[in-house]
């Protein structure tokens, strides 16, 4: 009797708990980003972020491959960033051979026909670069890239772009919605401009820069053009290729983290699996510090991914060089406009003027010939340029060299 009463008298105490507990206020426990913190991460660890689980590289692959969509945020100009990118796409190709896709953000949709050409094998990749705009378009060294799409070629996975065009994005950037003409409003996706989480970002970035409301909403736009064009172009691909279809997507990490960027978007359009890769820089050399964006984001109340790997911020092999000069296309001809001071080209003794015939072997005809002979050396390397001048021609010795950090910094010269 003594227990059934104590019994009772603890039921009638949960009872009056719940009744009440409605009305007490919750406390948030630990970070939502991260609720079960790594105190001691390491290079080359990854980490289930949901659980705080560590795993390997073999675990996360036989994982992430259940869910029919993977997204991978990447760190643009990280090395480790793309083998960790590689090493998922081969993981999903080798579990199912055949029914993957490689969905890039590097590429828009106007580039397809090019891409289909490369993984058919019907292009060099020097073509390849150069009718896919990769330069212009896209202003990423190749190296980073290199390894990912001849791994595709090879093992025939198409690519598909899935990005916006420049055109579009620069029309958006500059009009509200209204304001565009009926031809430009056809081609929009679908525009969620309400999401608060993405606002909230864009405000972070935005935040201390005086740029302005108008800027602010701009910006905003263009992040979501981006977003819901990547999404409905992956949803059109998936839809074409059927339910059994699976794809590799990446991506910049913005893009991806949290999911309310391409991930959110693609599942309003098609609900389906989906899972989130990512990496985090633990280890940043001094030399690379310039290289992180200064923006303090707001805590989110989810995970950035659902797999997290911590890399170093690595630097491709080999330093990256200019030859330093700016050029023009003349009547089939290769002109030199100006000669970067301090340069490769200006240690060489190029001159204004100068009609650049070769470089090596290398027939130089248009621009992008040089460009892409150019971007095929390091620092150290050296080279004969074969020049014409006042109609003799010349040939000059050439060691390669990083362009002086003045010039690196805003992007001139080739």
């Amino acid at each position: 009797m003594k227990r059934h009463k104590i019994f009772l008298t603890l039921l009638s105490g949960l009872f009056f708990w719940t009744l009440t507990a409605c009305t007490m206020t919750q406390q948030s426990i630990g970070n939502p980003e991260a609720p079960y913190p790594d105190d001691n991460p390491a290079v080359g660890d990854i980490v289930h972020l949901p659980t705080g689980v560590k795993v390997t590289a073999e675990q996360m692959a036989a994982a992430i491959t259940d869910s029919r969509i993977i997204y991978v945020g990447e760190t643009h100009d990280n090395p480790a960033s793309h083998r960790q990118e590689l090493e998922v796409l081969k993981a999903a190709a080798e579990r199912y051979p055949g029914q993957v896709s490689l969905g890039m953000e590097m590429f828009n949709a106007g580039h397809q026909e090019v891409l289909d050409k490369w993984v058919a094998g019907e292009l060099s990749e020097k073509e390849f670069l150069k009718d896919s705009d990769w330069y212009s378009n896209w202003r990423m060294d190749f190296a980073y890239y290199s390894d990912i799409l001849h791994y595709a070629r090879e093992a025939k996975i198409p690519v598909v772009g899935i990005n916006v065009s420049s055109e579009l994005r620069q029309k958006v950037g500059m009009y509200d919605l209204a304001e565009l003409d009926d031809e430009t409003r056809t081609q929009l996706p679908e525009m969620d401009l309400d999401d608060r989480y993405q606002r909230a970002m864009v405000e972070s970035i935005y935040a201390g820069h005086g740029q302005g409301p108008k800027m602010l909403e701009a910006f905003l736009r263009v992040q979501t053009l981006w977003d819901e064009s990547m999404a409905e172009n992956i949803v059109r691909h998936m839809v074409d290729q059927g339910q059994e279809h699976r794809m590799v997507v990446i991506a910049g990490g913005y893009h991806v983290r949290h999911g309310f960027g391409i991930p959110r978007r693609v599942y309003r359009r098609m609900p389906t699996s989906y899972v989130l890769v990512g990496s985090l820089e633990l280890v940043v050399p001094a030399e690379m510090q310039d290289k992180l964006m200064d923006v303090e984001l707001p805590t989110f109340p989810m995970v950035p991914y659902d797999y997290l790997a911590y890399t170093e911020y690595e630097k491709l092999p080999g330093e990256r060089v200019k030859l330093g000069v700016r050029m023009r296309e003349e009547d089939g001809k290769v002109v030199v406009e100006a000669v970067i001071p301090n340069s490769a080209a200006a240690i060489a003794g190029v001159a204004e003027g100068d009609i650049i015939v070769a470089l090596d072997d290398t027939a130089i005809e248009e621009n992008f010939d040089l460009v892409y002979a150019v971007n095929q050396h390091v620092s150290g390397d050296q080279s004969k340029l074969t020049v014409e001048r006042e109609g003799e021609k010349l040939e000059l010795n050439v060691t390669f060299i990083p362009l002086p950090m003045s010039m690196t910094d805003h992007g001139k010269g080739k």
